[in-house]
């Protein structure tokens, strides 16, 4: 059943009350997963089990798979109402993804039946989105019904090319099939040539040309987790290109963060234009992690978690607590454009060099981010914003409060609530679950 648009007076009321609780003035307070040591390990594993078995999952397979038909459902409300039934080319792709990963990676936790039916989620939803693309030059529709009618045909958002790569890829592993491996393989180099090309304009880019950091996350993703099975030449030079990237092309050594855009060139664009998309960095540099630790480069691992840092020392909110959006340093007159919170009727509108906006998919790229510098490091500081952040997340962004397995996507810098959400997220939050799991599998077993 669609939602209703909220009255401007109940918005403005669920606001005030947001701004008058007192947890929304609080950044961190004691905990005892806080101070480092076994104990603190093994609660954040049973947290993070309850969290992705017990609640997520089950979320998700009443209100969110399409079990008939295939693919994902993501326009849900807090409840699990569907806002829509329609199907988004992103969410496809990535629940392929999110359900082969936990068939390939965790079938004792999940028993014999829900390992097999992880693994039909999976398929069935590949069955449905692969009968709509990719067309032949190699892209997908961007949005269609539930029966799979095209509502919008792909115009610019190249991004459900990779998401796709990346759910086939894992299928691949999980089924065995060398077919599909081998196609996701060359659908991968054909959006690499093309997003790479000088003449492609990124839809989030304001001008063609522009290098977008976002791209070279992607392709890396996908990359390491398909030269896990293949070492491959060209996705070896692919994964060097966008390293190369990551760390030393859109990093500006005058602030030790990375920008977001550059010019075609790497080389910096003016300066209202070179603000740092935090979650991004910090997504970006534990996939260079993850490719690290394959290569065996204990001196590339050292350099990411150092650049983690410094990007949660000027990102982290230190009178509120959570990481900020955006980051532009020296541009104290910027202004950021006005921006719409889930089913908000009032626009936020922020002047200066933070835009405080707080995104739950960046706070799972920080958990999984600082979790892996621990385990690289052993450093305090790691765990220290390990922990802030699991508690803002568990205390501000968590439903589970309200006896819902949902989460707000996105608040304001003092976490004051939207009281209805249009879409959940089927990836970022089961992919840090996942992720976290094993790293604190080895932290305990270690």
């Amino acid at each position: 059943m669609p939602c209703k648009p909220i009255p401007r007076r109940e918005w403005l009321r669920a606001s005030a009350a947001g701004l008058l609780a007192p947890s929304a003035l609080i950044a961190t307070e004691p905990h005892k997963g806080t101070v480092e040591g076994h104990d603190a390990i093994a609660h954040w594993l049973a947290h993070d089990r309850d969290e992705l078995f017990h609640r997520s999952l089950p979320f998700w397979d009443q209100h969110g798979i399409d079990h008939r038909r295939g693919g994902f459902q993501c326009s849900l409300d807090y409840d699990g109402r569907k806002v829509d039934t329609n199907k988004f080319h992103w969410y496809q792709g990535r629940g392929i993804w999110v359900y082969s990963h936990l068939h390939n990676h965790f079938r004792k936790d999940l028993g014999d039946d829900q390992h097999r039916r992880c693994l039909e989620i999976a398929r069935r939803a590949a069955d449905f989105w692969l009968a709509h693309g990719p067309n032949q030059d190699g892209w997908w529709p961007e949005l269609l019904s539930a029966d799979g009618r095209i509502l919008k045909p792909f115009r610019r958002d190249v991004y459900s090319a990779f998401t796709t790569i990346e759910g086939c890829q894992e299928l691949a592993t999980a089924t065995g099939d060398q077919r599909m491996r081998d196609q996701a393989r060359r659908w991968l180099v054909q959006a690499y040539r093309h997003v790479t090309a000088r003449e492609f304009h990124d839809p989030y880019a304001r001008e063609a040309g522009w290098r977008v950091q976002g791209i070279w996350i992607y392709v890396l993703n996908c990359c390491t987790q398909m030269l896990a099975h293949d070492d491959n030449r060209q996705l070896r030079q692919m994964a060097d290109t966008c390293i190369d990237a990551l760390i030393d092309g859109h990093h500006d050594k005058d602030t030790g963060l990375n920008s977001e855009f550059t010019a075609h060139d790497f080389s910096r664009l003016p300066p209202q234009h070179r603000a740092c998309l935090v979650g991004h960095c910090l997504q970006g540099l534990w996939h260079v992690i993850k490719e690290a630790r394959r290569r065996k480069d204990k001196h590339l691992e050292a350099t990411c978690c150092k650049r983690i840092r410094r990007h949660l020392d000027v990102g982290w909110d230190k009178t509120h607590g959570g990481l900020c959006e955006w980051v532009n340093l020296g541009q104290t007159e910027h202004e950021w454009g006005p921006q719409k919170l889930g089913s908000q009727t009032i626009p936020l509108r922020m002047k200066g060099e933070y835009n405080y906006v707080k995104s739950f998919w960046a706070l799972n790229e920080l958990l999984i981010a600082t979790l892996l510098s621990y385990e690289t490091t052993g450093a305090s500081w790691a765990w220290r914003y390990f922990v802030m952040a699991q508690q803002i997340a568990d205390r501000h962004f968590s439903r589970r409060e309200h006896g819902q397995a949902t989460h707000r996507l996105a608040t304001d810098r003092r976490f004051r609530f939207v009281p209805r959400s249009t879409r959940q997220d089927n990836y970022h939050p089961l992919r840090r679950l996942m992720v976290n799991l094993k790293t604190l599998g080895r932290l305990s077993a270690g």
